[in-house]
């Protein structure tokens, strides 16, 4: 049995105030996750990035264990960040890419010198705000090759 915020005296489970002083009793926080809407999930998986990781939370969950919607977009998330960190880490590197060169342009036009690789992370970036607005309004958008691929990652784990 729980006790009254203010003076102690122990009070109900159900009680909103204290039989003895009247003061409000906190309501107790709901468990992680359950205030979490379906649609709010799935904008989460997009978040540039670091998206990857309330789309593993979601997937990990129970709560959304049988809701394909989100785990369609949690695995598609998942699969835009792994393009993002093969243009970041692999292309990158292989073009002697840097991100200090991406945004300097040429002093004289002002113009960003960004290059196959910078355009290639801005398609991602692009990418996922589009995929955020979509999911926002509760559209499942499959981008190609990887709405494919997070389609069969969904039917695989029915």
């Amino acid at each position: 049995m729980p006790y009254c915020s203010q003076c102690g005296a122990q009070v109900r489970d159900t009680d909103a105030f204290c039989g003895m002083c009247a003061a409000r009793q906190p309501v107790p926080a709901p468990p992680a996750g359950d205030g979490i809407s379906p649609r709010t999930a799935s904008i989460l998986c997009y978040i540039p990035v670091v998206g990857w990781i309330p789309a593993v939370i979601a997937l990990a969950s129970g709560r959304f264990r049988r809701d394909t919607t989100v785990r369609f977009h949690a695995f598609q998330g998942i699969y835009l960040f792994v393009v993002w960190l093969i243009v970041d880490w692999i292309l990158g590197p292989a073009t002697g890419f840097s991100m200090g060169r991406a945004w300097a342009g040429s002093w004289h036009t002002g113009i960003p010198a960004l290059g196959l690789v910078g355009l290639l992370k801005a398609a991602v970036m692009v990418a996922w705000v589009v995929m955020m607005v979509k999911a926002s309004k509760g559209e499942m958008y499959r981008l190609p090759i990887l709405g494919e691929l997070a389609e069969r990652s969904v039917a695989e784990q029915k």
